[in-house]
């Protein structure tokens, strides 16, 4: 069986001021993307599923995909707001796709066997995907969730959005969205202006599933469109990750996020990486 990795890239990039996928990141004309899909597939991923809008998919495969498909099983999964299921119609005024958890469902026919996911716009640093490769070459039956440090997570530019992780033992035993944090010393205020402390632990989505999983999207989606305000709402990957505690195991990570929430986030991103080019930990270019 492969061990795929669901890249969610159909998000419309509103705070970035356009389609921050395909944002050139170093001097060698590669993306985001192909940083951390290059990772995932040197920690042992095999199958590459990146979810996209329909009329994404020629542009994304041009400029990115071709190089990663010559190196990796690469699939294309269409997220399209009438994928819904039986029955259930597009309410009247929604626009914009159903979330993270329903780009999922679409790319769950690809998917065989154990799986992971991460979004297309942040960058989560090597450790990340060796960490959860390992977890999920492993017997163990959990499934599981890559723990950053809040203080590792935040950007210099304006709030950013995270899950807020409670954690025992390694166990996740809650997680809580939390949209608008914002750093000041020692860690983070929400919009509540309550504090967090830096070592906080919170989700990046990087998420890792047994196939067991893929029975919890496809049941809470239903429910989730039942629900009040479902035509406004969206379905997200920790409402899924966590219907499905106790069996979440938290493994931590020293990996530092990047990414590009903000376009003021892109020249930072872009010196960070050119450092890491220059230490030797990325080859340049990365795709032979």
């Amino acid at each position: 069986m492969a061990l795929s990795l669901v890249v969610l890239a159909a998000g419309l990039g509103s705070r970035f001021g356009g389609a921050k996928q395909m944002a050139l990141v170093d001097g060698a004309g590669q993306t985001l993307i192909d940083y951390s899909i290059y990772d995932a597939v040197r920690a042992g991923f095999d199958r590459i599923i990146c979810v996209v809008t329909p009329a994404m998919e020629a542009e994304f495969h041009e400029r990115i995909g071709a190089a990663i498909a010559r190196h990796a099983d690469l699939v294309y999964a269409h997220q399209t707001l009438d994928r819904l299921p039986p029955g259930y119609k597009v309410p009247k005024g929604r626009v914009k796709p159903w979330g993270t958890a329903q780009a999922v469902l679409c790319a769950l026919p690809w998917v065989d066997g154990s799986f992971a996911t991460i979004n297309a716009d942040d960058y989560y640093g090597a450790d990340a995907y060796t960490r959860m490769a390992d977890f999920l070459a492993s017997d163990l039956p959990d499934h599981a969730l890559v723990g950053y440090r809040l203080d590792n997570t935040l950007s210099a530019n304006g709030t950013v959005s995270r899950g807020v992780c409670e954690v025992v033992d390694d166990r996740l035993l809650r997680i809580t969205e939390r949209t608008a944090l914002r750093a000041v010393d020692g860690g983070a205020l929400d919009e509540t202006d309550r504090f967090y402390p830096g070592d906080t632990p919170v989700s990046m989505n990087l998420w890792g599933f047994r196939p067991d999983a893929c029975d919890a999207f496809r049941s809470l989606f239903p429910a989730f469109l039942d629900g009040p305000d479902a035509a406004t709402r969206e379905f997200y990957l920790p409402d899924v990750g966590g219907s499905l505690i106790p069996r979440v195991r938290v493994l931590p990570t020293s990996s530092v996020w990047k990414g590009i929430t903000y376009p003021d986030d892109l020249p930072t991103l872009r010196a960070y990486l050119a450092g890491l080019v220059d230490q030797g930990v990325y080859p340049k270019p990365l795709w032979p």
